[in-house]
């Protein structure tokens, strides 16, 4: 869809009727998904308060776009279903903005029950925006009572990037991606939600694959508050993590310099990313990426510009963990970059992101895997924990040989509660050099 096709949003001080039914532009379950599409983006394009009332399942055939100042509010018994009549697509909702990188705001998406019948595509519109529901370039953005039960294994449920003020409540999202997905922003909560997901339950992914997220920055005053994360069916072994925290940091253009998939440089004003196979291929660099957007090929490489504002780092700081409930027996939360040939977040000798001021409070394991509470492969200033239920999951810092330096880190353990049978390992380093600084108070063993 072309930017300049997408019908303007209406103001607050537009004085037409704020309430539609959805009913009223032709939005049924008895009609195709192409029809519904349109239908939906009729009724969705002033703006307003726009509600599907009658029950039943919607099919949908493409992206609807939604603007400024805009509640979509799905009643009981209301499921949106994709269905690939014109094909597979990627987005069911998208903000209107991201398509021109203008901050949309005020909007409200509740009660969506979202099936995601098999239509799975990477991205198509945006690249590296990968959400069933997505969100790029908004600010004051509501999610409550959202449901998806059948994710599969390229999109993530909700993804939102560079955002201000995001509020996602009420959520049960089950399936082989994501559950939430976020790049760069500030001020978020995700509360009351239960996961049960292959991959990571919540990614704060401030630095992340070329192909999972548009920008890079960092995430920061944020609150994950009362989750679930469930054991998958069958015992199947998940490759995430219940919150999977990337950081990044690169360098200004050179010369010669060596690059490979996903590597990002500063030049002109404007970050670039290389866009090619992950094939694990080193590149050589000899002229210098200058285009204002889209991607071209220099040297047999393909630069594609990221975004106009530099950032030599991007990490995760002041975010709160509280009343985590963990069933599934895999690493809790791991703090990380990438290094492989999918993504290599730090290149050597950028500036060094420290990540901040993480707290976990009433964190509890409710499982009996010996897997990590926390794994840490990058440096962090402090984590404190507070009345935390451990088992035999401990603390780990990983050599992930990205710098020769990981700093000192502090931990704080106050009044948590270790339940292990026997001795345990609470703390445990394979970083050569490194600077821990371990405290505790009002801690108890049970055995």
């Amino acid at each position: 869809m072309n930017p300049s096709d997408i019908p303007s949003t209406s103001t607050p001080n537009d004085y037409r009727p704020r309430f539609r039914d959805a009913a009223d532009f032709g939005f049924a379950p008895d009609a195709s998904g192409i029809d519904n599409t349109a239908a939906l983006q009729r009724a969705v394009d002033p703006g307003g308060t726009i509600v599907v009332s009658r029950p039943g399942t919607y099919d949908i055939a493409g992206t609807v776009y939604i603007g400024s100042h805009t509640a979509l509010v799905f009643g009981q018994g209301v499921i949106l279903r994709k269905v690939a009549e014109r094909g597979d697509f990627t987005h069911v909702l998208l903000n209107k903005g991201a398509l021109t990188k203008t901050h949309d705001q005020g909007i409200a998406i509740e009660g969506l029950h979202l099936q995601v019948n098999g239509v799975d595509k990477s991205f198509d519109q945006v690249y590296g925006l990968r959400g069933q529901i997505a969100f790029f370039y908004v600010k004051d953005l509501r999610i409550e009572r959202f449901r998806c039960h059948d994710l599969m294994s390229m999109q993530f449920a909700i993804h939102v990037c560079t955002f201000e003020d995001l509020r996602i409540h009420d959520a049960i999202i089950k399936g082989k991606k994501d559950g939430v997905h976020l790049g760069r922003g500030r001020r978020f909560a995700i509360k009351h939600c239960v996961f049960q997901t292959h991959d990571d339950a919540v990614a704060l992914n401030a630095h992340d694959y070329a192909t999972s997220n548009p920008e890079l920055g960092w995430i920061e005053d944020g609150v994950i508050e009362h989750c679930h994360d469930l054991a998958e069916p069958e015992n199947k072994k998940p490759t995430g993590f219940f919150c999977r925290i990337l950081a990044g940091a690169w360098i200004d253009w050179r010369p010669g310099m060596e690059v490979q998939h996903s590597d990002t440089v500063v030049s002109h004003g404007r970050l670039y990313r290389v866009q090619a196979q992950p094939d694990g291929a080193v590149l050589l660099s000899t002229t210098q990426p200058a285009h204002t957007g889209g991607s071209t090929i220099l040297d047999g490489i393909n630069w594609g510009v990221v975004q106009n504002d530099v950032t030599y780092t991007a990490g995760v700081k002041n975010v709160v963990f509280r009343d985590i409930f963990l069933h599934n027996p895999r690493t809790a939360f791991s703090i990380h970059f990438d290094n492989d040939r999918y993504s290599r977040s730090y290149y050597p000798s950028a500036p060094i992101p420290v990540q901040r001021h993480i707290l976990m409070d009433n964190v509890r394991i409710l499982h009996d895997h010996p897997a990590p509470l926390l794994a840490i492969g990058t440096p962090v200033d402090v984590v404190s924990f507070a009345h935390c239920h451990l088992g035999h999951n401990r603390i780990e810092f990983r050599h992930q040989q990205a710098m020769p330096d990981y700093g000192k880190t502090t931990l704080c353990l106050t009044g948590c509660v270790f339940e292990a049978a026997g001795d345990m390992d609470l703390l445990v380093n394979r970083v050569p050099g490194k600077r821990i600084v371990l405290t505790t108070t009002a801690s108890a063993a049970i055995h």
